[in-house]
């Protein structure tokens, strides 16, 4: 039976806000790092300074995580960077007086490297927002004294952020893997229910984590708990549940892992299957290298990163492209606010690049929510101010305000609107650049601004579900057929394991990024929601199909399984049917039968992977 946030209409998905846990620490931060330097400027009586290493400090916030120091230093550091260069290129401009023609063609020119770096990766899609967003304001935000101190304030002011988080109660690497054990406690305990499948997405959302925190040197805990979780998405394949004193392990190896070591009791459960075989030996691995014991898990060390990625991405057509849409938006918004007369022209390209900033999910929900956050949010500050003026009760509240981005940047981008529309305007309250009077016109500014996304960077621009999730259902199938030649090549050799425990990781990182793009293309309007729909059940299936190479993998190494070619060559030609129907546009029309029986162990798990994928594909 579909799920209720399937069955659900899309707007109802669209407003719908997750419910992440508190940050308080990060909360914590940020409120700091925005009042402390409005502070410190209004005892010295230069507030203007202070304005601009407040807002470096919240563009810290916006980037910060509970990472280590060396990771942290990178996604703050370079997204400071990016805000930085931006701010020089429009306090540049703005100091020069040049015309409005020159400030179009500059900040146009802007937009494109912003949208080509945008497109890189996590990080720089922070950078290159940041970027445009801090070229937008330092071209209209009035000029502290000198004019160039703006730009070195912001990396003030996200220095101190960073300094704030430097001391942690514990290594944010063993949080982040005893959140993944647990998670695997979760999984273990759906194991033959119908929450299974959510379970397991949400642990590899948590080993994406903790591979994220790795250093280039793996941790042996880390590949410890990615062969359990190739064992356990057997299993949950399988649809074969395993004894509570078994589920109860991960917990307890999430407990020793927070507490630095101990010694976790594996129970003489006499396993009678290869998947639950396989599951018994990775949890006595698990448990040797929680308490500081050498391991043998049998897998090769994780594969280096490629120096040649950021540099690929960076040229690629994708980057290109995307570089060209914000382009041609913040192109248009400077037409309008050259023509029309604003009296805050840089808050149009600003919520251009809020909004266009491509891994915050759907750009139509984007657009629509910006604009009902604003709205919201010009109520509140305008009501705030009705009551006070006062400099410092307005820094509390532009702290507060900060506060409470880390929680609703992680729950909604309507309530992250609705949160950072009143500390903008404090702002430049605070520095006498705007009073309430001209509150309710960034209303008319953010709703041209979404209109401007909408029509040129939406309705008229040939960015399609196609162009988002067919590309990443390719990367899936190309991934995963990768895994089952890994698992099907080095059968009964001395190799057979080692290489594809990181096939498997990278196939299931590449699984969650396709289903991540079908849950947001759910959210908006026919014909973007439809066609997710329509993709929804091949993205289920490859999920499956994951969970079937990993079983047959524990077949062929503890059930002593010779692979088939015949069948191998089977899930091959489905998986490239699958890659064909979607670089040809065309999703499958029907949705193969999830199965509600466990799986017959004497059978291959290959072949009835095989079965459903057939099924999937016939039309």
């Amino acid at each position: 039976m579909p799920s209720k946030e399937h069955t659900s209409p899309w707007w109802a998905r669209a407003v719908r806000p997750s419910r992440p846990p508190l940050p308080l620490a990060l909360m914590v931060r940020a409120a700091l790092g925005m009042a402390v330097p409005l502070a410190l400027g209004l005892l010295t009586h230069r507030l203007d300074l202070g304005v601009f290493a407040g807002l470096g400090a919240m563009h810290a916030t916006m980037n910060d995580r509970a990472e280590p120091t060396t990771l942290r230093v990178r996604r703050i550091g370079t997204a400071v960077l990016g805000s930085a260069l931006g701010m020089l290129i429009g306090t540049a401009l703005q100091h020069a007086h040049v015309s409005a023609a020159v400030l179009g063609a500059a900040l146009t020119t802007t937009a494109f490297a912003a949208g080509a770096l945008s497109a890189t990766g996590p990080r720089g899609s922070a950078a290159g927002m940041l970027l445009l967003v801090s070229a937008a304001l330092g071209s209209g935000m009035p000029l502290p004294h000198p004019w160039w101190a703006a730009a070195p304030m912001m990396p003030a002011g996200a220095a101190f952020v960073f300094v704030l988080g430097l001391r942690h109660a514990a290594d944010p690497r063993d949080r982040a893997l005893a959140a993944a054990y647990d998670a695997l406690a979760r999984m273990l305990a759906d194991l033959g229910t119908p929450r299974g499948a959510a379970s397991r997405q949400v642990l590899t959302a948590r080993l994406n984590q903790v591979q994220d925190l790795l250093p280039r040197k793996t941790d042996p805990r880390y590949e410890a708990a990615l062969a359990a979780t190739e064992a356990a998405t057997g299993l949950l394949w399988a649809r074969r549940p395993v004894p509570p004193e078994v589920t109860d392990v991960p917990a307890r190896l999430a407990r020793a892992v927070e507490q630095g070591s101990g010694e976790v009791g594996i129970p003489d459960w006499q396993p009678d299957t290869p998947a639950r075989q396989a599951l018994d030996a990775a949890l006595r691995s698990a448990a040797d290298t929680v308490a500081g014991r050498e391991a043998v898990i049998g897998t090769d060390p994780a594969p280096p990163p490629d120096p040649w990625r950021l540099r690929a991405r960076l040229l690629s057509r994708a980057s290109t492209r995307y570089g060209l849409r914000v382009a041609l938006c913040i192109a248009a918004g400077e037409a309008v606010a050259a023509n029309y007369p604003l009296s805050k022209s840089y808050w149009l390209p600003m919520t251009i690049a809020f909004v266009l900033k491509p891994d915050l999910g759907s750009v139509f929900l984007r657009a629509v929510s910006r604009s009902i956050g604003t709205v919201l949010g010009v109520a509140l500050t305008a009501a705030l101010v009705s009551l006070t003026t006062d400099v410092w009760a307005l820094t509390a509240i532009a702290a507060l305000c900060v506060a409470l981005l880390p929680y609703a940047t992680a729950a909604h981008y309507g309530l992250t609107t609705i949160a950072m529309t009143p500390m903008a305007l404090i702002l430049l309250q605070l520095g006498g650049q705007s009073s309430a009077s001209e509150f309710w016109p960034r209303v008319l500014d953010t709703a041209l601004a979404s209109t401007i996304v909408l029509l040129f960077g939406y309705l008229l621009w040939p960015e399609r579900p196609r162009h988002r999730i067919e590309p990443r259902l390719i990367e899936a199938t190309t991934t995963l057929r990768a895994y089952l030649d890994a698992v099907t090549k080095d059968a009964g050799t001395k190799n057979a394991g080692k290489a594809e425990v990181w096939l498997r990781r990278t196939a299931y990182r590449s699984l969650a990024d396709a289903r991540q793009e079908v849950q947001q293309g759910l959210s908006e309007p026919p014909p973007t929601g439809r066609l997710a729909e329509r993709w929804l059940p091949a993205t289920a299936a490859l999920e499956r199909l994951g969970g079937a190479v990993a079983a047959y993998a524990a077949q062929i190494r503890y059930g002593g399984r010779v692979p088939d070619p015949a069948e191998v060559d089977r899930v091959r030609r489905a998986l490239d049917e699958l890659t064909a129907a979607a670089r040809a546009h065309r999703p499958p029309t029907t949705a193969a039968a999830r199965p509600t029986k466990p799986h017959d162990p004497a059978r291959s798990a290959l072949g009835r992977a095989a079965d459903e994928l057939e099924v999937l594909l016939t039309n």
